[in-house]
């Protein structure tokens, strides 16, 4: 914690701001890249909302407030800047539900950065037909390992409501996989 602490105090010092911000970037580009990607699905996507966001985190840093870990507060960002890319592409081409999840698993069977087997595209498959609630909800706590307390301050949703919406996404993903095998 001491860490993050020492980071936060950096990245709003002007004269250690610019080599606390490639700390910054070493330490979180990685895991905000994957929270990104299985939001936004592409790789080149994912690239250019990463830039959006590493963009708000640099100009906003000193309007952290720092009631939350920083951890959290750049998943938020992370979050926002995805549904807001999805919401501006989302105007430019209406496509239906049925569609955008023929195509995430289309573009994920071609995708080079893909290399699961047959049980990991299931899973996916049927990750892709759940709620975008229980999606979001179930990526962020079992892919990301997030806790229920940051999801619920990285989606501004109760953490009782997360928990049933995970849990019911886990059940259904269990039942699918095991009539699927």
């Amino acid at each position: 914690m001491n860490q993050e602490v020492d980071l936060i105090k950096n990245l709003k010092n002007p004269k250690l701001k610019n080599k606390a911000f490639q700390d910054l970037l070493d330490m979180y580009q990685e895991r905000l890249y994957w929270h990104i990607r299985k939001i936004v699905i592409t790789h080149d996507n994912a690239n250019d909302v990463l830039q959006e966001t590493f963009i708000r985190i640099f100009n906003g840093i000193n309007n952290f407030k720092e009631k939350s870990s920083l951890h959290t507060w750049m998943y938020r960002i992370a979050y926002n800047e995805s549904i807001r890319f999805l919401e501006k592409n989302k105007i430019k081409t209406l496509v239906s539900i049925d569609q955008e999840n023929n195509s995430y698993l289309k573009n994920l069977k071609q995708d080079p950065f893909f290399n699961g087997d047959e049980l990991q595209l299931k899973l996916n498959e049927i990750i892709s037909k759940l709620s975008s609630k229980q999606q979001r909800v179930f990526q962020m706590k079992y892919f990301d390992d997030l806790s229920f307390h940051d999801i619920s301050d990285i989606l501004n949703i109760s953490e009782n409501t997360l928990k049933s919406s995970y849990y019911s996404a886990v059940k259904t993903i269990e039942d699918k996989i095991l009539a699927a095998y």
